[in-house]
């Protein structure tokens, strides 16, 4: 199987109503943040089967759709890499993939891959890597670095996702604020008295996205008493 041939497959399957719904959902307008990218209108369902009968496609093949124009093939592209890491852990497809930062340009895409490639390589390795890609210009490699810590977090490693947090905490965008706040949240579920600690003493920083998404698995009482915007009490 080639790239012609994916291609062919998931356009079997295009649904123009759709792909209309899905470049509204991935804001595809003017001036947003997925401005011209162009949906083919497949679920990730789907995707996924296509992906799973291309993962012994060679990286070569693979770049072709992640050039692609149409979301859906680079979203195949991107799972293809997962397929390819969940059977072995592979410095290749590593680099590969941060070569390849370019195409990965709409949310989904990262979440749907980097906790896989990224934090899947660096689960013992060093990970400067990660402060590279936070510091980028990059919206996307931003999200990259962030969401790579979801590994992490399964494996009860939760410092780098609060390092990263800290870092990425005053980024200007709202989807690094709901990325952020997403990885605090799963951090939150392995070890709840450190997220409160860390809201606690952050939460007057924290843009208010993020601090929503961070808190959201905590009680309401809790959820209000973390929202409120006075200083912190301080006792003697």
């Amino acid at each position: 199987m080639n790239s012609n041939e994916i291609q062919q497959l998931l356009l079997a399957q295009a649904d123009e109503q759709k792909a209309i719904d899905l470049a509204r959902f991935f804001k595809t307008g003017k001036g947003q943040y997925g401005e011209n990218d162009k949906f083919m209108g497949i679920t990730v369902p789907k995707v996924r089967a296509v992906a799973r009968l291309a993962m012994d496609l060679p990286l070569a093949e693979v770049s072709k759709l992640l050039h692609s124009q149409w979301h859906e093939m680079r979203l195949c592209g991107l799972l293809i890499l997962t397929l390819k890491c969940r059977r072995e852990v592979s410095r290749e497809v590593f680099d590969f993939y941060l070569a390849h930062t370019k195409y990965i340009n709409n949310w989904d895409l990262v979440d749907l891959s980097a906790p896989q490639i990224i934090g899947g390589y660096l689960i013992d390795k060093p990970r400067s890597v990660l402060d590279k890609l936070a510091e980028s210009s990059s919206l996307w490699e931003n999200r990259i670095a962030m969401v790579a810590t979801y590994t992490f977090i399964k494996a009860n490693d939760l410092d780098e996702t609060y390092r990263l947090a800290t870092l990425l905490m005053h980024h200007s965008h709202d989807l690094m604020h709901k990325a952020v706040g997403w990885m605090l949240r799963e951090a939150g579920k392995r070890d709840k008295q450190r997220l409160y600690d860390y809201v606690e003493l952050h939460r007057l920083k924290m843009p208010r996205t993020m601090l929503r998404y961070a808190i959201e698995k905590f009680d309401s009482e809790t959820r209000k008493w973390l929202m409120r915007k006075d200083k912190a009490i301080v006792s003697k």
